[in-house]
């Protein structure tokens, strides 16, 4: 006899690298795949998030979902029953308390899409993502293209001059590199 398993399996699957590496992109033709399936979601990033859109996570590239914009992870939890994903862009800008809110949505038997920079400018470990990397089921590491030699990029160089950890911007502050490259400019960043 053939059981059917009605059981609702959840997951976290984790999207990271550099700056301008498609991370959003990813995300959003992930959500649009499940929409396409007839799967409900629900989609979120950080309110500090405003770039291109207070209402739609948006890759560089111009491509779009709506979203939700939260300022603590656990808003998260008051999703509808029904929705089967949940999308959340730039995890990076949350606190760690994303790391269980995830865990507990995924125990629920929801999928769970998570995009964010792995690293911050000064190449270290960002906000929660450590955490989320050790958690996730899945985990995607995508590079960009170093603009200087044309390698693969890892790391996000951040052309002003500020020292702040969460500055907003885009090619005209930040550009993908890759080690090597990255190396030498922070090096000249010190001398100049």
């Amino acid at each position: 006899m053939f059981l059917e398993n009605t059981k609702k399996s959840g997951c976290i699957e984790l999207i990271c690298g550099s700056m301008f590496s498609g991370k959003t992109e990813e995300l959003i033709r992930r959500l649009k795949r499940a929409q396409f399936a007839k799967q409900r979601i629900a989609t979120f990033k950080p309110t500090v998030d405003k770039r291109y859109s207070d209402l739609d996570v948006v890759s560089h590239d111009s491509h779009s979902i709506s979203c939700t914009p939260i300022k603590t992870p656990s808003r998260m939890l008051q999703i509808d029953p029904d929705v089967q994903v949940v999308g959340i862009d730039e995890a990076q800008f949350f606190d760690d308390s994303i790391i269980g809110v995830v865990q507990e949505l995924a125990d629920r038997g929801v999928r769970v899409i998570i995009a964010g920079l792995d690293t911050d400018y000064l190449g270290k470990p960002f906000g929660p993502m450590p955490g989320l990397l050790a958690i996730a089921d899945d985990v995607q590491k995508v590079h960009a293209i170093c603009v200087r030699c044309g390698a693969l990029a890892n790391f996000s160089h951040r052309l002003s001059d500020s020292r702040k950890l969460v500055v907003l911007g885009e090619k005209d502050t930040y550009e993908p590199l890759c080690r090597d490259c990255y190396n030498k400019a922070v090096k000249e960043d010190k001398e100049g």
